[in-house]
């Protein structure tokens, strides 16, 4: 029993994979139909010739304008003298050495006064 009904559902896979199995037919190439003449034809094609290529890399670019700076020559080039001679931003361990001293306006006397008495646990006067 298990034999046959292992060839009867082989017999009807093999019936659906027929019906399935279909190709088109070749009907041959179709002849060319067109509704222009060949004089039309030519004189699109001479005048698509002899224009520009739309698909250009820079068919839209044409000539440039002159661009105009808002600042003069010299200061730029200071500027970047400038920056070229100061530390580098991006340089591993920048702003990791000594602070720079600010002039401020604190006396050194009461700065000196303040930390004395954080030292000494008192609180300071806000």
């Amino acid at each position: 029993m298990n034999t046959t009904s292992k060839i009867i559902a082989a017999a009807a896979f093999s019936l659906f994979a027929a019906a399935g199995a279909q190709a088109e037919t070749y009907h041959g190439v179709h002849a060319p139909v067109s509704a222009n003449s060949r004089a039309d034809v030519r004189a699109q094609a001479v005048v698509a010739a002899r224009s520009e290529n739309p698909y250009a890399e820079g068919v839209s670019s044409r000539v440039q304008p002159v661009l105009t700076a808002s600042t003069d020559r010299g200061s730029v080039r200071s500027g970047a003298v400038a920056a070229a001679h100061s530390a580098n931003p991006y340089a591993e361990g920048y702003g990791q050495g000594v602070a720079r001293v600010s002039g401020g306006s604190v006396e050194r006397a009461t700065v000196r006064a303040q930390a004395r008495s954080a030292a000494r646990g008192e609180q300071l006067p806000l």
